[in-house]
């Protein structure tokens, strides 16, 4: 896949390099020098300028990218990034940083696919570390989460619904999307749901039954 990581900074330089060994194609927009000579000493391809202008990001191939990820310290920019994505029908993710009051989360979360916080993951990760144990995202993310994967067969309601426009109830959703006997991968927003396919999903415990029935298309 190809992804355009706006912003080379701690989150956005650990998250291109995960996306990189993992063998994905990653283009960063970046302006300032110092991150620059960084990236591409790393072996990224990088285009210099502000990630808030279309211009620029039309120069990172957005309009070629499967998802883009706004993940500079400026909200302005990460939003301004996004808009632009999603014209180009990216997947996108708006880093916000935590201290912002909730109807500034609202405000910006109707607009994008996702929105994360390193602040509360980095507190995650240390949590587990104290602890003992491994450092699973999926499960540290809030106190009580629930991961499952649902094969959708044939006759279930899902057939032919694009992953992102799936409803589910409460909390549940679909984070990962795969085809038959195909690894599963963060679903584009073209992805349409087909007999077979496997999704995984998360959600609160309590929740989970539910989304898994609506999923198959079973009666509760």
């Amino acid at each position: 896949m190809k992804f355009v990581i706006v912003g080379y900074g701690r989150v956005g330089m650990r998250t291109a390099r995960t996306l990189q060994s993992e063998g994905h194609e990653v283009i960063i927009v970046e302006r300032d020098h110092d991150k620059i000579a960084r990236a591409e000493s790393e072996g990224f391809a990088v285009v210099e300028g502000d990630g808030a202008e279309e211009d620029v990001l039309d120069a990172a191939e957005v309009a070629d990218a499967d998802a883009i990820a706004a993940l500079t310290g400026d909200l302005n920019t990460n939003f301004a990034a996004c808009m632009v994505g999603k014209h180009n029908g990216c997947r996108t993710v708006l880093r916000i940083d935590e201290d912002y009051r909730e109807e500034i989360y609202e405000k910006y979360a109707e607009d994008v696919d996702e929105i994360i916080y390193p602040e509360r993951l980095g507190a995650a990760g240390a949590k587990t570390a104290l602890l003992g144990g491994d450092f699973n995202v999926l499960a540290d993310i809030t106190e009580q989460l629930s991961a499952a994967s649902v094969q959708i067969p044939e006759g279930s309601p899902m057939i032919g619904k694009r992953v992102v426009e799936i409803d589910l109830p409460a909390d549940a959703r679909v984070y990962a999307h795969g085809r038959a006997n195909e690894p599963m991968t963060i679903p584009l927003p073209q992805t349409a749901i087909q007999a077979g396919d496997s999704v995984a999903l998360i959600s609160h415990p309590d929740s989970l039954a539910a989304a898994r029935e609506q999923l198959r298309g079973e009666s509760a």
